[in-house]
């Protein structure tokens, strides 16, 4: 068994029933995806449209892109034939971008709203302000179909304050999901995804904790 083979067999062990691992698995060269795929990983996540374009023509088909990163709109269109989900919604000209194309490739593109948590001002998304002001307003992009939250908390040693960036957008997703129809909250990262789970994180997205450390290579 490989390092992230065995790596892979731990985390799955640690995670709740019914939360699906993402494995982050941006700048990390094909062979480690490989690995990771013959110990049965179908879902990856990856920051950068041009990298995961590159790796989700290299790689077998029955793979599930997440695009975790940063969304710019004039990449849309390159993702939008085989991306699965897009995480990092964050504000509405990436909706009607993602719409747009789509609707270019006959296809309903699955995506969640990130809202912004974290202490951090260089993290993105939505205030919770922002983000009630859209809902009513989500129809109108008949081509994306929100499943749900996305949030990254504070990069922060105070468990405390992680703890109360999870509940809050728990809370958030939980006054909104049976009317939205939602049915995913990401949360949780390698070092936290404990803790986002007891605040009902249903995907987690996980990277140094399987791959190794992020200057970590064959």
């Amino acid at each position: 068994m490989t390092q992230i083979q065995s790596a892979l067999t731990s985390v799955r062990a640690s995670l709740q029933e019914g939360v699906e691992l993402v494995a982050v698995s941006k700048t990390k060269p094909i062979e480690l995806l490989f690995e990771a795929y013959e110990a049965g990983q179908r879902d990856f996540g990856e920051n950068k449209v041009q990298e995961m374009s590159f790796k989700a023509e290299a790689m077998p088909k029955d793979i599930r892109w997440h695009m975790i990163g940063h969304v710019q709109t004039n990449k849309i269109k390159y993702m939008a034939p085989f991306v699965h989900l897009v995480h990092g919604v964050d504000r509405e000209k990436v909706l009607k971008e993602l719409d747009k194309q789509a609707k270019k490739v006959n296809r309903i593109i699955d995506c969640l709203l990130q809202v912004h948590i974290a202490q951090e001002e260089t993290k993105f998304g939505w205030s919770v302000a922002e983000l009630e002001t859209l809902l009513p307003n989500v129809s109108h992009y008949p081509n994306v179909r929100v499943r749900g939250l996305m949030g990254m908390a504070s990069n922060t040693e105070d468990e405390h304050q992680v703890r109360k960036e999870f509940s809050d957008l728990n809370e958030l997703y939980r006054t909104h999901a049976s009317a939205q129809h939602w049915d995913t909250l990401s949360i949780g990262m390698s070092g936290d995804y404990s803790i986002a789970m007891e605040y009902g994180a249903t995907l987690v997205r996980i990277g140094s904790a399987v791959f190794g450390a992020r200057n970590y290579t064959s």
